[in-house]
């Protein structure tokens, strides 16, 4: 099999499957619908394998598509910062760079987007401080920050990241031992663990209305951190409400179980903020893109 032939390939069928359009991923491209096409006719007969099944909704992956997808998709990207790198005549990046992150957005996100920015920055010093609050990049000497919820009034710039929910969870175990809530009430007859923000008013939304909810939970325990609420959860000691991203692996193992399903947590809106007034340095532009990739992945 020819790598070097199949490379283009492999760069247009990401932008299909990522878009799920031939017709999107034509116009990003600078290529007629049917060229696109028969690239991925290309591809798949290379691979002898089907990748992509069009249907009324435009273009569905194959498990095969899937993980090629998985594979490749920051292939684009890194073409790209390589032949950006050999056009610049700026020197590599080089030196500390300071991130503040929320302290569940370190696993599984940060620590692999700041490693393969590593390995494309050689250069570059990491330092990635884990805070739940808002930090000042000024004040605190920071390159950027990731941060979660409604942003202050700043000069800062804000990338948006992307959404995500928050969902009632408990671990089979303890179901087993204390039963299964089926209404939003019966929450006061379980050991409901919080976290800081919510040890007042649970601020919830009716799935099917879209309805803000308001309810006063009574609290078994108590963490500051949304990961100490996870383990206390693994470990069979209550009932919380957690961000997707969090739940999904533990889900897959069912390690945990989704409660409530017609009510949810607050959504949560994460940026990314920079003070660069005019064009990023590549490796924070870099970074983003990279932040943004392992959320994503998380939140599929």
């Amino acid at each position: 099999m020819n790598t070097i032939k199949l490379a283009p390939l492999l760069l247009i069928f990401v932008e299909v499957a990522k878009m799920r359009s031939f017709t999107q991923a034509a116009k990003k491209l600078g290529m007629s619908k049917s060229a696109i096409s028969q690239q991925i006719k290309r591809l798949e007969t290379a691979t002898d394998q089907q990748l992509l099944v069009r249907n009324t909704r435009g273009v569905v992956l194959t498990s095969v598509g899937e993980k090629l997808l998985a594979k490749s998709e920051l292939l684009s990207e890194q073409l790209s910062m390589t032949l950006t790198e050999l056009d610049s005549e700026k020197e590599q990046p080089s030196g500390s760079f300071r991130v503040s992150v929320p302290p569940f957005f370190e696993k599984n996100i940060v620590v692999p987007a700041m490693a393969q920015l590593c390995t494309e920055f050689p250069l570059i010093s990491p330092e990635i401080l884990v805070n739940g609050r808002w930090q000042d990049l000024i004040e605190h000497n920071l390159d950027a920050a990731i941060f979660g919820g409604n942003l202050k009034d700043s000069n800062y710039r804000a990338l948006s990241i992307g959404k995500v929910s928050e969902h009632f969870c408990a671990s089979p175990r303890y179901l087993k031992q204390f039963g299964i809530p089926n209404r939003l009430k019966d929450l006061d007859k379980h050991r409901f663990i919080a976290t800081p923000w919510q040890q007042n008013k649970l601020q919830l939304l009716d799935v099917k209305t879209e309805e803000s909810i308001s309810h006063q939970a009574t609290h078994y325990a108590k963490t500051n951190t949304p990961n100490t609420a996870l383990e206390m959860v693994l470990n069979d000691m209550g009932i919380a409400i957690l961000p997707e991203f969090l739940l999904q692996p533990h889900l897959l193992e069912q390690e945990l179980e989704l409660l409530l399903p017609e009510t949810r947590g607050r959504a949560w809106h994460f940026y990314f903020l920079h003070q660069f007034m005019a064009e990023k340095p590549a490796h924070v532009t870099r970074f983003y893109q990279l932040v943004v990739h392992y959320f994503q992945k998380r939140i599929r």
